[in-house]
């Protein structure tokens, strides 16, 4: 029997469909991040993930709604608004939700959004302006935090260098805390392509590496500022150092020789936004 949402917004009736559907085999393809996802499909779950959605404004490809999970008025009323706002929605019993989730207790919420698509001509940037470049870096988990962390210090992209793990990857999407979806990114195939971007914007580029660098405190970063990072086993891929560019280290004061790339990133971007806005 078809769904009946009520509240402030008119009444919805919704088709119930089950594992078979094309639309809920789709949430099964994104979340095993084993199809060609051209679109940039993301899978959001939960109460949480829907606020974000609705804030961000992104296109809602499918909402799935699952009254016996709803355990709030405030379930109630996104589920409302996310039928008003998704291409399709569907009924789900809690059997179908728990099946194709990942966070097991969804509030009854799953919908399958798309990612902002950004060409890099068109970011905008003033003249004091923060980015990460991640060259190669491999673990979902730790591209993730990496966009969290560029929200959390109010940056404004992220580059992404010799992709090896995709933004849709549904453990970049919780280790992003859904901002994934506000975080403007951009991609190119290698350091080749990104770097005359960068040199058009006039970004000074660092290099965070160890070898012959700048202690991190003695760097200038003043106007606008690409800080490169790269992959967990290899680093920076060797093209980054044809151009020149500084290179700029943490001090390891213990027996260890290096940090998380994502703990990195982190105290880089801070100190950067800190000094650019006089903290």
């Amino acid at each position: 029997m078809p769904v009946v949402i009520t509240g402030t917004l008119p009444r919805v009736e919704l088709q119930q469909v089950g594992l078979s559907h094309p639309r809920v085999k789709q949430v099964l393809d994104i979340q095993n991040n084993t199809a060609s996802n051209r679109e940039r499909l993301v899978v959001a779950e939960g109460l949480w993930a829907q606020r974000l959605v609705l804030e961000a404004g992104v296109l809602v490809r499918t909402f799935l709604w699952c009254p016996e999970l709803a355990y709030s008025d405030e379930s109630r009323t996104r589920a409302g608004q996310l039928v008003e706002r998704a291409e399709q929605a569907y009924q789900v019993s809690a059997r179908t939700l728990e099946r194709i989730g990942e966070r097991g207790q969804q509030d009854g919420l799953l919908s399958v959004v798309r990612l902002p698509f950004h060409e890099p001509d068109s970011l905008h940037v003033g003249r004091s302006a923060l980015v990460l470049v991640a060259d190669a870096v491999e673990i979902p988990g730790n591209l993730g935090t990496l966009v969290r962390t560029l929200d959390a210090v109010r940056a404004d992209c992220l580059v992404l260098t010799n992709r090896r793990t995709r933004l849709t990857h549904p453990k970049v999407f919780r280790g992003s805390q859904g901002t994934v979806l506000t975080v403007p990114s951009v991609e190119f195939p290698s350091a080749a392509e990104a770097v005359p971007w960068l040199r058009r914007q006039r970004f000074r580029v660092l290099l965070a590496d160890t070898d012959e660098a700048l202690n991190y405190r003695q760097v200038d970063y003043d106007g606008r500022v690409a800080i490169v990072v790269g992959s967990e086993r290899y680093g920076i891929s060797r093209p980054w150092y044809e151009h020149g560019f500084d290179r700029v280290a943490l001090p390891m004061l213990g027996s260890a020789d290096s940090l998380n790339v994502s703990v990195s990133a982190s105290v880089l971007l801070y100190e950067a936004r800190a000094r650019q806005d006089g903290w």
